[in-house]
């Protein structure tokens, strides 16, 4: 990990030294900014996505880290003492920063799943209503008559793509809590 302190981020800014830092970075897990501005922690989370094109998450918890949560891909918000303006303009709130790991590993992991599954099944529905259409057309010899009426149309677009994701985020849970808890390395195989 890299630890950097808002002294040391102002002469890599003002000196031109990103590119160092970039290079120092790549080496690293983790860069954690403390007792530095607002400005530049937005600053390094821009600079990582935009240099490295690297995937980035910020977690804060007062009004000075919202810059920061807002220029990251995935911002994090945790609630507490120092007031909601994190946890309003993040992604993703949490109470503690204890729970990080279960909203990461868990939720993570069946997020994604999730959604896997759904572009699976929006293609499925539209290349069935498709295929259906396109055999109509022959039948009607290419005429142009609808089959269906707009109400039909509209219903089967509503109870098909309104029904299945609710069922899908409420009860599609491919692996328990648990067992990702145990074994973080099943959200890697999960991408």
């Amino acid at each position: 990990g890299l630890v950097l302190d808002g002294r040391t981020l102002r002469i890599i800014f003002q000196g031109g030294l990103e590119e160092k830092l970039l290079e120092l970075a790549r080496h690293c897990r983790s860069v954690l900014c403390c007792c530095s501005t607002p400005l530049q922690k937005s600053m390094v989370v821009k600079l990582v996505r935009r240099q490295l094109k690297a995937m980035t998450l910020s977690i804060g918890d007062g009004a000075n880290d919202v810059s920061m949560i807002q220029a990251a891909d995935v911002g994090i918000g945790i609630s507490g003492q120092e007031g909601m303006q994190a946890v309003m303009a993040s992604d993703f709130a949490i109470s503690r920063f204890k729970h990080l790991k279960k909203l990461l590993l868990v939720h993570g992991h069946w997020c994604y799943a999730r959604l896997a599954k759904m572009v699976i099944y929006f293609f499925y529905k539209n290349v069935c209503y498709v295929n259906l259409l396109f055999w109509y057309q022959f039948f009607c010899g290419f005429s142009g008559n609808t089959m269906l009426d707009y109400w039909q149309m509209i219903l089967f677009n509503l109870l098909f793509t309104s029904v299945p994701p609710l069922l899908f985020g409420v009860l599609d849970k491919d692996v328990s809590a648990e067992t990702l808890l145990r074994l973080p390395e099943l959200y890697k195989n999960g991408q």
